[in-house]
């Protein structure tokens, strides 16, 4: 495998990334060999300093520690009962521990992350700072492994900001050899395409909130990620397709036989102790190199993954001193076809998707087409091969794993050469409006262009204020303004998606165009999203006005307001009002990223708040 050569354009684009990324790899790439050339931390450092470093672990780990030498891992997680997949790794760590005892080495929880969980705070002010937990997760991830004293590195995470943020701080410490540890998704409860529907039910005053309330807590009722295939199983799917896993561990469920034969295995792979002994776990910051941005990249599109990878994998890459824009997603996207069919771009929820083969089959399909690189190295000495295949349990205990190929269930997953789409499910969109993405996977094809009057609003609550009163009922582009980075954090606006499906239920033509975000939730509506340069920092969004006729072109890949060139350069930007800057910037802990906002990158620079 693969029994085909390179795609072109995969080629292509990888060298653009290479040449564009040449000197800041190579600075990069430097930094962490000088690094990894040290001493090991508890001979490098002073008495002092290892003795704080090893004051409260038991005698035993001190002696080899100290004395032994014996390998010692670093556990970051991002453990909290408030997200049911993060609950999971409450007991991971003694699971880890116990683990490396018996391979004769050491594992401490170097520290603990933030992670919120952005079904909870959807809609609310805390989603207003959503986007740059990510970087404080980041920071976090630093701050628990500046203790310098490990030899290799276990990060505990699976949620929308946390596993990038998590990526971006072991990337940060690329010389350690690093393996990422999931928790696998809740058991299927009330399908996803049922609550949606009671939810535009509610949104329609049909549904009143006891309704509403049962049919939520059907669908989300145990431990594990919530079963659509938004940005948190986006992150499972390209972890695996960068062989930072465990192969196969994405979507096996908590309460699964399988799962701690799995997180075990995590100790095994990060010290090269797996079956194929001997194997030296490349440090994280040489194994992320331009191929494997360009795998992850690959299988976002093939799965119509989460929209916010567009700005989160930018990031990352810039992590490891490699730059990407969304021009590269865009050609990548002309050529990956799309295998998947997962909610909301079908009706399968990631379950569905495992029991049909899962990331397994995708990347065996990508691979066998030429459309990813299978010559990456991973965290196991089998390379990406290795990622084309689902683990069981062993006879007496253990595990093996088997092929994830055929498909079991074509309605989900397709073969490379009978794909549900012969492109990707994301477009960039250009215009004299600015950049923007927008997810088509979920789109109806009568709904890839949208041409409209625009209707302004400042606020997600100002347009769910408009649809109450009955005054959207017509064809209607629903520009939201106010909504990216530098302005209040770049918040998702998951909550318009019951409305606008609502008006778009009633035959009206409608989209949505806006600076923030809709995340791996976005549904059937077409939604030009994370427009840049945004509104804030004077982008030509805040030129729309009411009536405004503005043409969404998903086919050609276009996005603009139908106003006279002339007109238009001459028109005024608006400007966001100080009370709105003080509404959105205080109270519920806002005040403190307030530098943050004020430093991000644009969007397709990733939002990033530490360059």
């Amino acid at each position: 495998m693969p029994s085909s050569s390179l795609h072109p354009t995969l080629h292509a684009v990888t060298e653009r990334i290479r040449e564009k990324s040449r000197d800041l790899r190579a600075a990069y790439l430097q930094q962490i060999a000088e690094i990894g050339g040290r001493q090991r931390g508890s001979d490098r450092m002073g008495c002092a300093n290892v003795a704080h470093a090893v004051a409260g672990v038991p005698a035993n780990d001190k002696l080899r520690i100290v004395a032994e030498r014996a390998p010692n891992i670093g556990i970051v997680t991002a453990y909290n009962d408030m997200l049911s997949a993060h609950a999971p790794f409450r007991t991971y760590p003694e699971v880890l521990k116990d683990e490396a005892r018996k391979l004769g080495a050491t594992a401490q929880v170097a520290g603990g992350v933030p992670a919120m969980c952005d079904g909870v705070t959807q809609g609310t002010p805390g989603m207003e700072l959503s986007l740059f937990s990510r970087d404080t997760i980041a920071m976090g991830t630093a701050v628990a492994l500046t203790h310098d004293m490990f030899d290799a590195a276990l990060m505990l995470g699976i949620c929308d900001k946390i596993v990038p943020g998590l990526l971006i701080g072991a990337l940060h410490f690329g010389h350690l050899p690093t393996v990422f540890v999931p928790a696998g998704p809740m058991p299927s409860g009330l399908s996803n395409s049922a609550k949606a529907k009671v939810r535009e039910q509610a949104a329609q005053g049909l549904v009143g909130r006891e309704g509403l309330m049962e049919a939520e807590m059907a669908a989300y009722h145990d431990q594990g990620t919530c079963t659509f295939y938004g940005t948190a199983n986006s992150n499972q799917m390209l972890m695996e397709a960068m062989g930072l896993h465990v192969p196969g561990t994405a979507f096996i469920q908590p309460h699964d036989g399988l799962r701690e034969h799995l997180t075990r295995e995590a100790v095994r792979t990060v010290l090269g102790k797996t079956a194929a002994q001997g194997y030296a776990v490349p440090p994280i910051g040489e194994l992320v190199d331009e191929r494997c941005i360009v795998n992850a990249m690959v299988a976002l599109l093939a799965t119509g993954g989460s929209t916010n990878h567009l700005i989160h994998w930018v990031a990352v890459a810039r992590a490891a001193g490699i730059l990407i824009d969304w021009n590269d997603f865009s050609q990548l996207s002309d050529v990956v076809p799309l295998l998947t069919r997962v909610y909301p771009n079908g009706t399968a929820d990631v379950n569905g998707f495992q029991q049909a083969g899962g990331p397994g089959f995708v990347i065996h399909e990508l691979m066998e087409a030429g459309l990813m690189h299978a010559d990456v190295r991973t965290v196991r000495p089998g390379g990406l091969a290795e990622y084309a295949q689902i683990p069981q349990g062993a006879d007496g205990g253990g595990l093996h794993w088997v092929p994830a190929w055929p498909s079991k269930d074509v309605d989900v997953a397709r073969p490379a050469n009978n794909p549900f789409s012969a492109t990707g499910g994301l477009k960039l969109l250009t215009g004299n409006l600015g950049r923007s993405v927008i997810k088509v996977s979920s789109v109806p094809d009568d709904r890839h262009v949208i041409e409209a009057p625009a209707q302004v609003f400042d606020s997600q609550a100002a347009l769910q204020k408009a649809f109450a009163a009955g005054e959207l009922e017509r064809d209607v582009v629903c520009v939201v303004r106010w909504q990216g980075p530098q302005a209040n954090g770049m918040p998702e606006l998951h909550k318009l998606t019951p409305p606008l499906s609502v008006l778009q239920g009633k035959g009206f033509k409608v989209a949505l165009v806006t600076d923030g975000r809709m995340s791996g939730a976005s549904g059937k509506v077409p939604a030009a999203i994370h427009v840049s340069p945004e509104a804030a920092a004077g982008g030509p969004l805040a030129k729309v006005r009411d009536g405004d006729l503005i043409r969404l072109d998903a086919v050609a890949g276009t996005l603009a307001v139908l106003v006279p060139e002339d007109e238009w350069a001459q028109r005024e930007a608006a400007v966001m009002s100080a009370e709105q800057r003080i509404a959105d910037g205080r109270g519920l802990g806002r005040e403190l990223f307030a530098g943050m906002r004020r430093n991000a990158t644009t969007a397709e620079e990733g939002a990033c708040t530490w360059l």
